[in-house]
Formats: structure tokens, sequence, C-alpha cells
């Protein structure tokens, strides 16, 4: 056996125990650098319900703890069925912890809700207390869509029509309509169900109605409010016949004065009831928004004997005349709605 001097027993012995305490030195280090504590569901209450309204509500929520995690999205979400969850309807609102609200829309008149507070962390999605709350009835008169959008009703001879222009986004099984690109499309243009509110402008689209392309309006799954149809061809021959004369019937149909129309606004009385605005057109090949201010114009249900096209009505800030005439289906352009036989 290798003999190692007098005292290299002693070296190696320190040495060993110094390697030892490091080790054990290291250890130590580690534990002290592991996690204090495990992260765990937010906990937050639901707040009460307000503003509520036929269609819409105020809802809201408050976290009062993010449960060591930081909290990734928040907000409300209902149901007609008890303990609603991000499953159901729900709009997010934010992140972090604090006190919040949410406008609810689309909500049915005259029926019983149930609304939860929501929030998501690393763990998971917690929610608050469940809140019941019933939607107020529409006035007489009053229409809602699928969306919670409200509309009024005229009767012209034996006629209901609504005085506004459609803005669902959805059809009436729920499903949605797909917004429309804006600009110059390669080739021809969709033949999907699309809208657009003019030059890209929600405001616009709320005050104007939105705009539509025929597939929209032909669509199986139906655009119109429950109880109403898209006019056709024939519904708007028949109104021109109860209010005419010719030259009379276009100023009779527009909304009278020039907030929305611009000047001369021709013969402009609104005599009828119809309340027409002048929402303009969308050319979804070339891209172009066109006519808002200066023109209505308005989709039938009817298809023409020309191909791919269609027929609308017309309305000009120039003439008192209502205008029949063919477009094609890939434009966008108004809607008006008629109750249903």
């Amino acid at each position: 056996m290798k003999k190692y001097p007098a005292g290299f027993a002693f070296i190696l012995t320190i040495f060993g125990i110094g390697l030892f305490l490091v080790f054990l030195t290291g250890c130590k280090k580690s534990s002290d650098n592991s996690p204090k504590g495990t992260a765990t569901l937010p906990q937050l209450t639901t707040t009460a319900v307000s503003g509520v309204t036929s269609t819409t509500a105020v809802g809201g929520g408050s976290i009062t703890s993010d449960g060591g995690a930081s909290v990734s999205v928040r907000g409300v979400c209902w149901s007609t069925a008890q303990n609603p969850t991000t499953a159901d309807s729900k709009i997010p609102y934010g992140t972090g912890t604090g006190s919040y609200t949410c406008n609810m829309t689309g909500l049915v008149p005259e029926t019983p809700y149930y609304t939860r507070a929501y929030a998501t962390n690393s763990v998971g999605t917690a929610y608050g207390n469940s809140v019941t709350f019933t939607t107020l009835a529409l006035e007489p008169g009053t229409v809602t869509d699928y969306d919670g959008n409200i509309y009024h009703t005229v009767t012209i001879g034996n006629q209901v029509w609504l005085k506004e222009n459609l803005k669902v986004t959805h059809y009436r099984n729920g499903d949605p309509v797909p917004e429309g690109k804006i600009g110059k499309k390669a080739g021809p243009a969709s033949t999907d169900g699309e809208w657009w509110n003019y030059n890209n402008s929600d405001s616009l689209g709320q005050i104007y109605g939105r705009l539509y392309n025929f597939y929209a309006i032909s669509d199986s799954r139906i655009l119109a409010p429950l109880g109403f149809r898209v006019a056709s061809d024939s519904d708007w021959i028949a109104l021109a016949a109860t209010i005419g004369p010719d030259s009379l019937v276009g100023g009779m149909l527009k909304e009278a004065g020039t907030l929305h129309w611009w000047t001369p606004n021709t013969g402009a009385t609104n005599s009828s009831g119809f309340t027409a605005l002048p929402g303009g057109a969308y050319n979804s090949v070339t891209g172009i928004f066109s006519f808002l201010s200066y023109g209505a114009s308005l989709w039938t249900s009817s298809v023409s004997t020309t191909n791919s096209y269609s027929w609308a009505r017309s309305l000009l800030n120039n003439s008192g005349y209502l205008n029949r005439g063919e477009s094609p289906r890939f434009s966008g352009m108004s809607v008006r709605c008629i109750r249903a036989n």
C-alpha cells in the first residue's frame, strides 16, 4: 500500500470535512430559496346588478385576493340557468384585483337571468356568488334583435315596418354574421354573408344601421328579428302604392331636415313615419364606401333575372322619387324589415 507523508491524513480529513460542510451549506441555501407557499384560486364576490333595461344590465365584481398569482382576466358571465360559467355568455373586463363593472347586452326582455363575477389566474377560474335579476318588458311598438338592439315600428297601410335600419351582427339562431374585410379583395367578392360599418365606424353603424351583402339577408339562418322578415320587392311595391304618387313617395319616406341628409333633401316630409336615413353603400370588390348622407341604398329579399343581382331601392338627397333597380349581391347596403304575415 502506498504510504503518505505524516500529517497528510490529517489534511485529507480536514479537506473532507470542508467538502461536507460546503455540501450542507449549499443544501441549506437551496432550501432558503424554495417557494414560501402555493398559489390558490382568486377570492371574489359578485356585485348587485344595476341599470336593468329590457335588453341590457350592468353587472360586476370585487376581487379581494388574487390567490398569490396575478389575475390575467376577469369579468362577468350570465345565463338563464343557475351558476353560469365562462362557457355561457360573458364579457371580460381588465386584469388584477379590485372592483369593476361590465355592461351585459343582448338580453331577452322579461326574462330572469343569473350572473356571476369571475377571475382567472394560473391556478384556474374562480366565481363569485350568483346574483339574479329580471329584464324589463319592451316598450309598446318596439322590437329587439338577437344582439339586443331595439327598433321601433310604424304601421303604413296594412304593413308594419321597422323604423330603423338593421344593426344585428348575428343570425336569429345565434350564429355570428362575419364582419367583412375592409379594402380591395383579390378576385371575386365573397359569397358568404357579411356586414360592414360605414368607414369601419361603429358609431356610424349605430346611427345609420350596418351594411350587409345580399348573401347575409338570404341566409336560411334568418337575419331579421323574430316575427319580422327582410322586405321583398313586392312589399316595396305595395308600400309605394299605399303612399304614392311616384314623384312624392321618396320624400314621404325620408327623414325630414338635414340632420343626417345632405342638403337639399328634396321633398323630404317623412309623412309616412318610415324615417329613411342615408346610410350609403359599400363595394366589397373595390373596397370603397360611398354616398353616406347623400343616399339610402336598401336591399329587398328578391332576386332579379340578372345573374348575381337582386332587387333594391334607393333614395337620394336631391330627389323626391323612390328608385327601383338591380344591385350586385356582393354590395353592402342597408336593410329594412317588415312584419311577417
